[in-house]
């Protein structure tokens, strides 16, 4: 029966938006800071209107961390490098467009660069 529904299911559609980011951040202390990411990813999903279910995050040794929210639209993750001054942000929607999500963001974090790529995601 779920072959039948997939086989139905025009070409092109989509089911997602993913937004893939690369991210300078200047802050070596909030990219070793799990909470203040999590935090600011948080607070971005929320003021973008997404439903926030759950979060967690790390922070690695010598440096570096990870955060992501689980939302009933998909995620947002962020993991750093700080060595490099380096974030890469993922987030992933279905149903509303992630783009105030990354606005938000730049808003929240001291980002100096970003280089953002879309992508529509579902069956070909």
């Amino acid at each position: 029966m779920i072959k039948d529904a997939l086989v139905s299911a025009s070409k092109n559609t989509v089911l997602g938006r993913h937004i893939v980011a690369e991210a300078e951040i200047s802050d070596l202390d909030l990219l070793n800071d799990e909470k203040r990411l999590l935090e600011a990813i948080t607070i971005a999903s929320k003021k973008a209107g997404m439903t926030v279910i759950n979060g967690s995050s790390h922070r690695f040794s010598p440096q570096g961390a990870t955060a992501i929210v689980l939302l009933a639209e998909s995620h947002v993750s962020i993991h750093t490098w700080p060595e490099y001054s380096y974030a890469a942000i993922d987030i992933y929607t279905c149903g509303k467009d992630p783009e105030p999500i990354m606005e938000e963001l730049k808003g929240l974090l001291p980002i100096h660069y970003t280089k953002v790529m879309v992508i529509d995601r579902g069956p070909e």
